[in-house]
């Protein structure tokens, strides 16, 4: 199935969960902030937040420093 990570076309299991995409991409999970077609979710909420075609799911990394 086709969704779009961080506005790029990505290919993802059915049913896939955000937390699968995470791994499936080795995305980083510390430190990082993931969208759901523009609702945040809190990291408890990647396992159970199914993914279905066309969504989008932005990843961001939190940097700290001057």
């Amino acid at each position: 199935m086709k969704i779009f990570l961080n506005g790029e076309r990505a290919e993802c299991g059915e049913g896939a969960t955000v937390s699968q995409l995470m791994g499936q991409h080795g995305l980083p999970r510390e430190a990082t902030l993931v969208e759901h077609n523009g609702v945040a979710l809190r990291r408890k909420q990647w396992e159970e937040r199914r993914l279905q075609e066309n969504d989008r799911v932005e990843v961001l990394r939190v940097a700290a420093g001057g």
